[in-house]
C-alpha cells in the first residue's frame, strides 16, 4: 500500500486517483493515517467479499434450524391468532 500525506493527496489529487487506480492509497494527516483511496474495482471486490460470507452466514444459521423470514412470520401470526 503506497502512503501519502494529506497535503500531498489534496495538491496532487490526479496522481492519488492514478495510484489508487493500481493499488489502496492510505492518506496519512500528522503522520497517522486517517483514509483509504481505492479503486472502484478493488471497492466492488470487497463489497462482493463481504455480501458471500453474510449469504454464507445466513446459510449456516439456516441450517442450524432457524426460521426464515416467511417461517417467522407464520409463526407470529399463528401465535396472535392463537385462542387461549
Amino acid at each position: 500500500m503506497i502512503k501519502m500525506n494529506a497535503t500531498k493527496a489534496k495538491n496532487e489529487f490526479g496522481l492519488l486517483i492514478d495510484e489508487a487506480r493500481n493499488q489502496p492509497v492510505s492518506i496519512e494527516k500528522n503522520g497517522r493515517a486517517v483514509a483509504v483511496v481505492l479503486s472502484i474495482a478493488e471497492y466492488e471486490r470487497m463489497v462482493a467479499l463481504e455480501d458471500a460470507w453474510w449469504a454464507k452466514k445466513a446459510e449456516e444459521i439456516s441450517a442450524e434450524g432457524f426460521l426464515d423470514q416467511g417461517e417467522s412470520d407464520k409463526f407470529l401470526a399463528e401465535m396472535l391468532n392463537a385462542k387461549d
